[in-house]
């Protein structure tokens, strides 16, 4: 289950279904959790708690140091559910400070040269397509999409159900079940998704009346967002309206949208 080229220190804490390839590298400070399958020339450092059936390629790392000039060497960590698939040379750095950690939940898809940065919180079921950079502090939601080579800036929120389409890049917060497209531009709401996911016609129907409200009819965001409380009364409307509540850093809108 352990090739012989693999370096494991004695501390490290692996169950003994895990299966750990050639030159593969795991550190003191971190756990492996049952039935995990570590790749060829896969780093894991850091103080690392990792769950159950996860899968890393070659060459991936994960819990290396964060690319923060604040950062001092601290111990931090990263923590991760089951059943995530992280792609070749995927990484994964830990947190900035002792106080939190880097957070990754279940069912995630992170494929090649993904990037998901220190203090990051990741939902289940998120897909990193190739090349996806995260900055630091981004939280995404369950269920996001993000395509490939789409950048995300630090602090920015990506809301459940959100697709980035490839190349995208957003320094402002992402709604939940909307399209980014280009530049903190959205082209209207993942409809597939929504289907996908179990959304009912009627929750659908009601989520693109409330896009049209918010983004199509060149009213304050801020106002518009107010009135639809008074309209819209779903579930998944609610989130779409809480989201927008607690944006701190500005929400990605259509050409013309007035944001104050």
């Amino acid at each position: 289950m352990i090739h012989p080229t693999a370096i494991i220190h004695p501390r490290a804490k692996l169950d003994p279904t895990v299966q750990v390839g050639a030159y593969a590298i795991i550190d003191a400070d971190v756990e492996v959790g049952p039935h995990c399958v570590i790749g060829p020339y896969v780093y894991l450092t850091g103080v690392t708690i990792i769950g159950a059936h996860n899968r890393f390629y070659a060459g991936c790392v994960i819990g290396e140091a964060p690319q923060d000039l604040k950062y001092h060497g601290e111990p931090t960590g990263v923590r991760m559910g089951d059943h995530n698939v992280f792609r070749e040379h995927v990484t994964v750095h830990r947190s900035n400070q002792a106080a939190e950690e880097t957070v990754i939940g279940a069912r995630g898809f992170y494929m090649a040269h993904a990037h998901i940065a220190h203090n990051c919180h990741l939902g289940d079921g998120v897909i990193l397509a190739n090349g996806a950079l995260l900055g630091g502090h981004v939280t995404v939601e369950d269920g996001a999409f993000l395509s490939g080579h789409c950048l995300v800036h630090q602090f920015v929120r990506v809301g459940t159900l959100a697709l980035m389409q490839g190349g995208s890049a957003i320094s402002k917060d992402l709604p939940p079940y909307t399209v980014a497209r280009g530049d903190n531009r959205l082209g209207g709401l993942n409809i597939i998704g929504l289907r996908r996911a179990g959304l009912s016609p009627a929750e659908r129907l009601e989520l693109k009346q409330l896009y049209h409200a918010l983004f199509r009819k060149g009213h304050n965001l801020r106002a518009a967002a107010a009135a639809a409380r008074e309209k819209f009364s779903s579930a998944p409307a609610r989130r779409l309206l809480d989201f927008l509540a607690a944006a701190r850093r500005g929400v990605c809108g259509e050409a013309g949208e007035r944001e104050d």
